[in-house]
């Protein structure tokens, strides 16, 4: 992956890769109901403290049609929240900086009155829950706290005896409709209870939550804990995290835990009945009303969030029924008898209850016809990799969690790389499963310290190191600036980055020999399986500035690609050998065995850059959600071979023959799995009432208006049919595929 893609691009691409890349280009008919403002008005409509979210995009362009769908959809939510959406177009007469680059176009912002509260890409507000859920987390930052450990857990829990209940939800990821549901609670209930959220699935497990994999929302009772040394009791709501179950399990928080009642069950009413749950009395007698109250109080406990429960003097009463009955059951509907039952022990009154609201619970799914919480994997990359990881143990101590006090020491102490993320926002979340996973192939044999903080808790940290979005890695070696990782956000990617810093680039080679065990790969054997491609450059002694040049492109592909510098006396012995005239860099493919001579007369630093970022780009790749970015910066409308699986390797050799013959010179030829990006059947279906046969060769526009091209479905793919095609298509002959 090359240094010029931005971080935050990077993840666009990650996240919805083709999809977003693509399909935004290729729909073009999006419903549009927010009302469209300049940024001069819009600015003139922000009002001192109300909140507002708003969305800067060029007025023509038809690449937001997806995301706007879903914001038209969020619109009323939030504004039940006193939020308001909207839709803002950049025009030329006016200038806004969040107007400028196709960067600021990627996001989403935050305002109260004119005040910027958060940045949010527009890949992490992928539906409808996930922009209701991001904003309201945004407002609520100070009545929601995110934790990540237990020890995060253990000492809020502490600081909060005696003082207030804690509400604690574990979400599989942030942005998801559970995430929502407590955030809508949160805006509720977040002045009278202390809301908590994780997505550490290690958190849920150190409380002992037997089915780990749904979404668990937790009331913590410490405003009764006088005792620092005591435990909260914990009542688990083990309804699914909507929000009018969460609603409901707060109401029967804070109704009293036990009543005592005088009078016909029949006519006792409480807030539980309300709320659709029923009433358990647990008959007493006079004498016998200490051990009842306390029988009680225990089945109370047990039966908290799921029944009320009442104590029954029976010897005030003045209704008649049977002397046995020890326990009087009253359904929430309404003109159901109550039942009068004999129960010797708690557990079958609880068994009871619980019993009771599963045949409810049955009833209300088959007549709603709603899914369970196990919910489908979304087609959304992040949400996708969340949501399976977010099931895994991450080995955190594997790095070092830096604070305000230790950063400074530990990154001047030794050579570190900091991961600046924030843990309430599910990109960094997504990004750190991958950084611990770089940790965990680097375990005992990297000098490298890996180290990590958490913006959403050391703010200042960040702020100072000029860390304004998530998530962002740099490299600190000592005496140097600190270095950006620039590349995707994954495992491998990330690893190449850290592994090929360990040597300074470009190297400096002293002989002939060394040049030679330099392009074979022997040189850096440890490292050609990161790198591709060795790039040397060859020089005269005189040639200064050439060698500046040269010496600065390598200094910023550091971390991508190998490079090194040859300028002893002897280099015409090179130059000869692989027919280059100096300045030249030569091109070395490793996987290929072939050494290709490229000419650097009076070429600048960033054009060496590009140059070798062009030479390293393969001939004809597989386009995958990682590299797309890399082949779009070309500039080039893409030849893409759709494919249900492997190529037809007489479908590839027509095409390379082409490529050899320099016939699709202006073109990018790649090929799409669909096997491997399933997103790519999106893409045919967008333009075909089914799928269409495979495999299917197209011409994709992306840089005029999306136009696609597609190679006669009754023609064989041969490098005479193809050439013959792509002549008409450059004549103007072939008629582009309409919606």
């Amino acid at each position: 992956m090359q240094p010029q893609l931005m971080m935050s691009f990077s993840f666009n691409a990650l996240r919805v890769g083709i999809s977003f890349v693509m399909m935004c280009i290729f729909y073009m008919s999006a419903v549009d109901s927010l009302p469209e403002l300049s940024p001069q008005k819009f600015f003139s409509t922000l009002q001192p403290g109300k909140a507002t979210l708003a969305y800067f995009c060029q007025a023509d362009s038809p690449s937001t049609s997806i995301f706007l769908e879903e914001l038209n959809e969020a619109d009323k939510p939030l504004q039940d929240y006193g939020i308001s959406v909207a839709k803002v177009n950049c025009v030329t007469e006016e200038t806004s900086r969040y107007c400028g680059s196709e960067k600021d176009l990627m996001k989403a912002y935050l305002f109260r009155g004119h005040i910027l509260l958060r940045e949010f890409p527009t890949d992490t507000l992928f539906d409808v829950d996930a922009i209701v859920a991001h904003v309201l987390f945004a407002l609520l930052f100070n009545e929601v706290k995110y934790i990540t450990t237990l020890e995060d857990l253990q000492n809020t829990e502490n600081a909060l005896k005696g003082k207030a209940n804690i509400a604690f939800s574990y979400v599989r990821a942030i942005g998801t409709p559970e995430h929502r549901a407590v955030m809508e609670a949160a805006f509720v209930y977040g002045t009278t209870y202390q809301f908590v959220l994780t997505t550490e699935i290690a958190l849920l497990e150190s409380i002992g939550t037997e089915d780990i994999e749904y979404a668990h929302l937790y009331f913590f009772h410490c405003k009764p804990v006088l005792d620092l040394t005591q435990q909260c009791r914990r009542t688990l709501m083990e309804q699914s995290l909507t929000t009018l179950n969460i609603h409901r399990f707060m109401k029967t928080m804070e109704a009293p835990l036990l009543t005592e009642v005088a009078e016909d069950p029949q006519q006792v009413s409480t807030v539980h009945l309300q709320l659709g749950l029923p009433l358990v009395f647990i008959v007493s007698q006079q004498a016998t009303y200490e051990a009842d109250r306390t029988t009680a109080e225990w089945v109370a406990w047990r039966l908290l969030g799921k029944a009320g429960v009442l104590l029954l003097l029976r010897d005030s009463l003045e209704v008649d029924f049977p002397q046995n009955a020890n326990v009087v059951f009253k359904r929430a509907e309404e003109g159901v008898p109550v039942e009068f039952l004999v129960l010797n022990n708690i557990d079958l009154i609880v068994s009871r209850v619980e019993s009771n609201m599963h045949i409810e619970e049955t009833h209300e799914d088959e007549d709603n016809d709603i899914e369970g919480p196990d919910m489908d994997i979304q087609d959304d990359e992040v949400a996708e990799t969340v949501y399976r990881d977010r099931k895994r143990q991450l080995p955190l101590e594997l790095t070092v969690e830096l604070t305000e006090e230790t950063f400074n020491e530990t990154v001047t102490a030794s050579d570190s790389i900091v991961l600046f993320y924030a843990g309430w926002q599910a990109v960094s979340m997504a990004f750190l499963q991958s950084y611990i996973d770089v940790a965990i192939k680097l375990k005992g044999t990297s000098t490298m310290l890996l180290t990590r903080v958490n913006c959403a808790d050391w703010s200042h940290v960040c702020a100072k190191q000029n860390v304004t979005e998530f998530p962002v890695v740099k490299m600190y070696k000592e005496g140097e600036n600190p270095v950006s990782y620039a590349g995707m956000l994954g495992t491998e990617d990330l690893l190449k980055f850290i592994q090929l810093n360990r040597i300074s680039c470009p190297v400096n080679i002293t002989s002939v020999q060394e040049a030679e065990e330099y392009l074979s790969g022997k040189l850096h054997k440890d490292l050609i399986s990161y790198s591709s491609v060795s790039v040397l450059g060859l020089f005269s002694p005189t040639m200064t500035t050439a060698k500046e040049e040269f010496t600065e492109a390598g200094n910023y592909l550091k971390g991508y690609v190998i490079t090194g510098i040859y300028s002893e006396e002897d280099v015409l012995t090179l130059s000869n050998k692989y027919a280059v005239t100096l300045p030249a860099l030569l091109l070395a493919r490793h996987k290929e065995g072939k050494i290709e001579s490229i000419s650097l007369a009076n070429v600048h630093a960033q054009e060496i850059v590009q140059i070798i970022t062009n030479a390293s780009l393969e001939t004809f790749p597989e386009i995958t959600v990682e590299n797309l970015p890399t082949y779009l910066r070309l500039q080039k409308p893409l030849l893409i071979l759709f494919s249900d699986g492997s190529i037809n390797p007489q479908h590839k050799k027509a095409i390379l023959t082409l490529v050899k013959e320099k016939h699709l010179d202006s073109l990018t030829p790649c090929w799409l799995n669909l096997k491997n990006t399933p997103v790519g059947r999106g893409i045919l279906q967008a333009y075909f009432d089914t799928l269409p046969p495979l495999p299917l060769l197209a011409v994709v526009n992306l840089h005029s208006g999306g136009q696609v091209f597609a190679f006669p479905s009754d023609q064989t793919i041969t490098e005479q049919n193809l050439l013959l095609w792509l002549k008409k298509l450059e004549a103007g002959l072939e008629s582009h595929i309409r919606l």
